[in-house]
């Protein structure tokens, strides 16, 4: 089996253009379990996120979730249409969570791309998106951008 059946078509150095927006195919609800767990194995302990009783008080009225999910959850909601066939990550920036995340909401992914150009090397392009994760309710919850070395088709396609 040729490494190239094993990843998309379409989503090689050479098929990203600047101005172009994807909407990824995928949503993810997030599951109070995996909000937990994330927050406990990076050792984030504050109360926003595990205690429901002062949380219920609060402006949200609940627990929030942790702006590291939600992070994770865009950019692997994005995954399969940028990093499939990426050969390394160069960069997160600008990073912004815009509104709060709560146990059960659902997530969507957006990406724009912002920028391509030649890298170093002859077998890859740097590629940097900007992306942009929205619940439910459409309302924008993270946005951020992101610079990824990719295969080019030329190099890589028939391997």
């Amino acid at each position: 089996m040729k490494a190239a059946s094993l990843t998309g078509g379409a989503n090689y150095f050479e098929d990203f253009k600047a101005g172009d927006v994807l909407r990824h195919a995928r949503g993810k609800t997030i599951e109070p379990l995996e909000q937990v767990w994330v927050t406990n194995i990076t050792m984030n302990t504050a109360d926003a996120h595990f205690n429901e009783h002062l949380m219920s008080a609060s402006p949200w009225g609940k627990r929030l979730g942790f702006g590291g999910v939600t992070i994770s959850m865009v950019i692997g909601l994005a995954a399969q249409d940028t990093a499939e066939n990426a050969l390394m990550e160069l960069g997160l920036d600008k990073i912004r969570l815009k509104a709060p995340v709560f146990h059960g909401d659902t997530l969507y992914a957006y990406s724009e791309v912002l920028e391509t150009r030649d890298a170093d090397r002859p077998d890859g392009g740097v590629v940097r998106f900007k992306h942009y994760g929205v619940n439910q309710d459409d309302k924008v919850v993270f946005e951020g951008e992101r610079t990824v070395l990719l295969k080019r088709r030329s190099h890589w396609a028939d391997k």
